[in-house]
């Protein structure tokens, strides 16, 4: 081919990348100085069906053997050395002097020139399953699938207070405005559902002092709303006006949720904040809920023998409740499930409460991982029991002293051991 024939080639190769590589120059320029013009479109497929199972990780860095999370947290404290760390050396120490190397300079509050004596662990430790796990017999049920969990006895916390040890432990800092762990992993990794939240929250309570909870811990923090997670009831009506008003069917309800929805998109057009994004996803999830949740919370499908396993006789608002419908959100595609019972901040007359709150949630506990275990999802589910912080190992009298604002380094700060399933 001739020069003249190659020329006109050679000058559009050259002029194409040329005005390629300015033409992409000017985009990014054009968004540093204003943003909406990349945040547009972003917001408006983060609103699209196909768009919203998926995570920023995407794809994955490695084939994950989890697929979901199910947080059972023992809020108030859960006393670990009754529980699932036995201290052999406590217990030949108990009832003498705590010795002044161990408390001296620790911030141990209102316990500060107290005559403090050691408390050794105030339940029996036996050995469990094929591992021979040390558990204490205040957990019979959980002490019958010692083969299915392990234990971590080497956690700490910096906290000293319940409110900052569950931010803590739940964003990884005392401070609040973190995103919590479930918002951080449905954020990351998506969910698996369009029919019901990401993140979802179940409270029960009984025991000794309920402490509150703050809704930072299943905050978003400064990631998009739609990643925080959804408190849901434990009885009664699980989410405020899930119910379609009366006279207003769901075709109508329908065209409602459309017209809001291509009115927002709109203004996501125009301002391009993606916060519009997630209040559209937002009104679509809240229409599917409203299909999706009653059929959650209708337990009469489950055999008698599995609400007797679990020890409840429906959605009571129960621990023993809140773990079937752990398993049953489990089953339906929710990322990360928390469950919080209230009712472990003991302070003392430890063997009483110890008792009661056991009795509450032991015998469900084991039922769930029995239950997924036995349904093929323990696999690929990971679950985790545990608390803000457990105990100190000393008293001022003999019934037990289970404070939160006197946990300090060493140790009893450690807390509590957390127990997962090994499965995950």
């Amino acid at each position: 081919m001739s020069d003249e024939h190659d020329a006109p080639s050679l000058h559009n190769r050259r002029a194409f990348l040329g005005r390629s590589s300015l033409g992409l120059g000017s985009l990014a320029l054009a968004s540093l100085f204003d943003p909406r013009t990349m945040a547009e479109d972003a917001a408006l497929s983060n609103t699209r069906s196909s768009d919203t199972t998926a995570g920023v990780v995407n794809p994955l860095h490695f084939p994950p053997r989890a697929r979901r999370v199910i947080f059972l947290c023992m809020a108030g404290g859960p006393s670990h050395l009754e529980t699932f760390d036995y201290k052999p050396t406590l217990e030949k120490m108990n009832g003498q002097g705590m010795p002044e190397s161990f408390t001296a300079g620790q911030p141990i509050a209102q316990l500060q020139g107290k005559t403090l004596s050691c408390l050794g662990p105030l339940f029996k430790f036996r050995r469990h399953g094929q591992a021979g796990q040390l558990i204490s017999d205040a957990l019979p049920h959980i002490a019958s699938i010692a083969d299915d969990i392990c234990i971590v006895r080497s956690m700490v916390t910096e906290a000293i207070n319940h409110d900052p040890a569950h931010t803590y432990m739940n964003t990884g800092s005392t401070i609040p405005g973190r995103p919590s762990m479930g918002s951080w992993l449905t954020y990351g990794l998506g969910t698996e559902t369009d029919e019901l939240p990401g993140f979802v929250v179940l409270t029960s309570q009984g025991g000794r002092n309920p402490q509150p909870i703050a809704s930072r811990q299943w905050h978003s923090g400064f990631l998009p709303g739609q990643f925080q997670g959804v408190p849901f009831h434990s009885h009664g009506e699980p989410v405020n006006y899930v119910a379609n008003p009366p006279g207003v069917s769901r075709r109508q309800q329908r065209d409602v949720i459309g017209a809001v929805g291509a009115l927002n998109s709109l203004a996501a057009r125009e301002l391009g904040d993606p916060e519009i994004a997630t209040r559209i996803r937002q009104y679509e999830l809240a229409f599917e809920m409203q299909a999706s949740v009653p059929r959650l919370m209708d337990l009469s499908d489950e055999p008698a023998w599995v609400l007797e396993k679990y020890g409840t006789q429906g959605a009571d608002g129960s621990f023993a409740a809140n773990c079937l419908l752990a398993r049953r959100l489990a089953e339906r595609g929710v990322r990360f499930i928390h469950l919080y019972h209230r009712g472990w901040d003991h302070h003392g007359d430890l063997v009483r409460y110890m008792n009661q709150c056991s009795g509450y949630v032991d015998r469900a506990t084991a039922a769930l991982v029995a239950d997924l275990k036995q349904r093929g999802m323990l696999d690929d589910t990971l679950i985790v029991w545990g608390g803000e912080f457990g105990r100190t190992p000393m008293s001022q009298n003999n019934k037990g002293t289970s404070q939160g604002e006197i946990i300090t380094s060493r140790d009893f700060r450690c807390g509590w051991p957390v127990v997962v399933s090994k499965a995950a």
